[in-house]
């Protein structure tokens, strides 16, 4: 017998139509062990169950597994139900899904679990009222839901990756962004320590032109006074060199 999944939550809201719960019973061997024999309450049904039934039950559980869990120390199984669907039940389903929906303040758009979740039960609920009419309908829309899930894991684990290749770019331009502001900050300070350089070689650069103004000025008025002096002893000369030179009477 297949080990049975156990959760610790006894009361279940889904939109899965499932039989009543019933009280699972464990016996010890004679060693002590956990679990040799589990033993079904069910109520007594009259006659014995039809094979397609049957079938279609097994079917139904490989679909969707029973659910067990335990409450006040009890084991608790639940199978989904095999009963037919009517058309009033596929309204009652949409009228749940919808109620579900606003209750839960599921998203309209985007990504939403909570949505997703709602939507995965009804789609469950969907095949097993196919698998009751038509077993090998069911297990197409089996091999669907599950085709889709693999896709929506795939979609996940790409948009995870997505979402991690833009944090480590957005991290890394963070980076060079801060690069980038120290570098600035550098060729700021490169800026302005050239500046001062180029205002101390300004200052030094007009101090000597004002000192080789002055010193032009000063040669400029000593040769002016040079020749000046040079003419007058050069006329005094000529003066002189005429009477000497001039015949006397």
């Amino acid at each position: 017998m297949e080990e049975l999944q156990i959760t610790s939550v006894g009361q279940f809201q889904t939109l899965v139509r499932y039989n009543n719960p019933v009280l699972v019973v464990k016996h010890p061997d004679k060693k002590g062990a956990p679990l040799t024999e589990i033993e079904m309450k069910r109520p007594q049904t009259a006659g014995a169950l039809l094979d397609t039934k049957r079938e279609t039950e097994e079917i139904l559980n490989s679909i969707l597994p029973p659910r067990c869990w335990e409450e006040e120390s009890q084991l608790w199984q639940q199978s989904v139900s095999s009963t037919p669907a009517t058309r009033q039940d596929v309204i009652n389903l949409q009228e749940m899904l919808d109620t579900r929906l606003q209750q839960t303040q599921a998203r309209e758009t985007g990504i939403c679990p909570v949505r997703r979740e709602l939507y995965s039960q009804c789609f469950d609920e969907i095949i097993r009222q196919v698998t009751i009419n038509c077993s090998e309908r069911g297990l197409l829309l089996l091999r669907i839901r599950d085709e889709i899930a693999m896709s929506m894991e795939a979609y996940e684990t790409l948009y995870c990756s997505s979402v991690a290749f833009g944090m480590r770019k957005a991290l890394q331009a963070h980076e060079e962004k801060e690069m980038l502001r120290d570098r600035v900050k550098q060729l700021e300070l490169d800026k302005e320590a050239l500046e001062e350089i180029i205002a101390d070689m300004k200052l030094k650069q007009e101090q000597a032109e004002r000192r080789n103004a002055e010193l032009r000025a000063s040669e400029e008025k000593k040769f002016t006074e040079e020749i000046t002096f040079l003419k007058k002893t050069n006329a005094q000369l000529k003066a002189q060199l005429e009477g000497i030179t001039a015949p006397k009477k």
